[in-house]
């Protein structure tokens, strides 16, 4: 299809915005040369959004089984209490007394997080979930910096991790630890116990884990690093298999982020933008980014900054209507929908495992949580069709693919996740359309290779995209 820049004509306008409301600045001010815009009418524009909505698959589309990103369903609820003018419209600028209702929501949004959570305090700043895991690792930092252990220099890293916990870590200033894990894809708790230490600043792990299991060590685990003077980073990615079941602080975490975006059914990915709070223990609450809100002692809400606080990671208080979102989803679920949610994700995920075991290898046999990871190592020795393959034939079934070649620690990966919000209906047909797939790949490999053929786009190349992207567009 055509870009807005190779549409259009010059003179050509529409009439869709409304009249300026602040005052035209004076010609000073104004640039000398006119912006080179393309000039289309409102069909034109409206065509070539429609166009390019069809280019691209989302949850509204179909099935889209994204393994450890929770691509759920967003309420439209959400969404109108987001556009609310008492929301949509505020400045952060406002006064603190023009504004009591959105500070009232951050304190109660606050207050069912950490019920959830078993935290004790918690800030909205960062803006993502990696952003929160760096603003957790420097909360850590922080922390140990206080108390003179600046030898504390290390973070301990599952193999299985997501890769953004490494790659926070490092960028928080810290070394990190790689534990391997045992055959059963929990942590080994024998190379964690050898690689903890008087230079362990801290533990980062998501439970359930990244290939969908509960460690069922977890409590082992935080006491390890506990007792080596370390603190204990829980990765809110897969929430979503536990909330209102059981809770991180109860694990042994010191400190969390979530991924409002994701557990709490805010628009993910190229819906955006995102939330990802970070939550603590009390004893860890004077690190918080500032500001963070408080009861002032008429009863009003205003911000205040803590003790020690690492300082803002973020302008004002984070994506405001993002938390608006989650805080609608909460009211909306309640304290008897949450675990339920969680309940029916898990139940999803092994209902399709099982189906899907009939045929296709799973990387950890036995029940899962929210989520599990298949290997086409077998397949792929036997017929040449990857795991890419398979993925890209999904396509042509009107499925989205799963996750592909992650965790690392299984060869040709799949992981899926089917959340709660798909139904059974859904799931048969998606197992129906991944068996056939398999028999397909086994009857005629090369078919496969040429997957997908019924999609908008055929099959990119994906290395040359990577290492050779272009990113910006000339005309003359």
């Amino acid at each position: 299809m055509k870009l807005l820049f190779e549409l259009g004509t010059s003179g050509r306008h529409c009439d869709i915005l409304p009249p300026c409301d602040v005052p035209e600045m004076s010609p000073e001010c104004l640039r000398k040369k006119e912006l080179r815009l393309p000039h289309l009418s409102e069909t034109e524009i409206s065509r070539h959004y429609t166009e390019l909505e069809k280019q691209v698959y989302g949850v509204n589309d179909g099935f889209y089984p994204l393994g450890s990103c929770t691509m759920k369903y967003n309420p439209k609820i959400n969404e109108a209490m987001a556009a609310l003018p008492g929301f949509a419209k505020l400045h952060p600028l406002q006064p603190d007394y023009t504004v009591q209702g959105a500070l009232e929501l951050l304190r109660r949004t606050e207050k069912y997080l950490c019920e959830i959570t078993g935290m004790d305090a918690m800030n909205f700043q960062p803006a993502a979930g990696a952003h929160g895991e760096f603003t957790g690792l420097l909360m850590i930092r922080a922390f140990h910096q206080k108390n003179g252990e600046k030898n504390r220099t290390k973070i301990i890293v599952p193999d299985s991790a997501h890769g953004t916990n490494p790659a926070s870590a490092a960028m928080a200033g810290y070394t990190v630890v790689s534990v391997p894990s045992g055959e059963d894809g929990c942590v080994d708790l024998e190379k964690l116990k050898e690689a903890v230490g008087e230079d362990t600043a801290g533990l980062m792990l998501t439970n359930p884990n990244t290939v969908g299991l509960f460690d069922k060590n977890i409590l082992e685990i935080t006491r390890i690093i506990h007792d080596a003077g370390g603190l204990c980073y829980y990765d809110g990615a897969n929430l979503n298999a536990v909330m209102g079941i059981t809770r991180p602080g109860d694990m042994g975490f010191d400190i969390i982020h979530l991924n409002l975006h994701k557990t709490f059914s805010a628009p993910h990915g190229g819906g955006g933008p995102g939330s990802g709070p970070v939550g603590c223990k009390k004893d860890l609450a004077e690190f918080l980014p500032g500001p963070v809100t408080e009861e002032k002692e008429d009863g009003s809400s205003g911000f205040a900054v803590p003790e020690s606080s690492i300082g803002a990671v973020r302008s004002f208080y984070g994506n405001f209507l993002v938390i608006v979102k989650a805080f609608a989803y909460l009211l909306t679920l309640g304290a008897d929908g949450i675990p339920e949610a969680a309940r029916n994700a898990v139940l999803n995920a092994n209902y399709l495992k099982k189906k899907l075991e009939e045929f296709c290898p799973m990387a950890y046999p036995g029940t899962c949580m929210h989520e599990f990871v298949m290997t086409m190592k077998d397949l792929k020795d036997r017929t040449g069709v990857a795991a890419l393959d398979i993925a890209k034939g999904l396509l042509d079934n009107g499925i989205h693919p799963p996750t592909m070649y992650f965790p690392l620690i299984v060869r040709e990966a799949l992981m899926v996740e089917p959340t709660e919000t798909e139904s059974r209906e859904t799931l048969d047909e998606a197992a129906e359309g991944f068996r056939a797939l398999y028999q397909r790949a086994l009857e005629n490999p090369d078919e496969i290779h040429e997957a997908p053929v019924k999609t908008p786009v055929r099959r990119l190349d994906e290395v040359r995209a990577a290492r050779k992207p272009v990113l910006r567009y000339f005309y003359d």
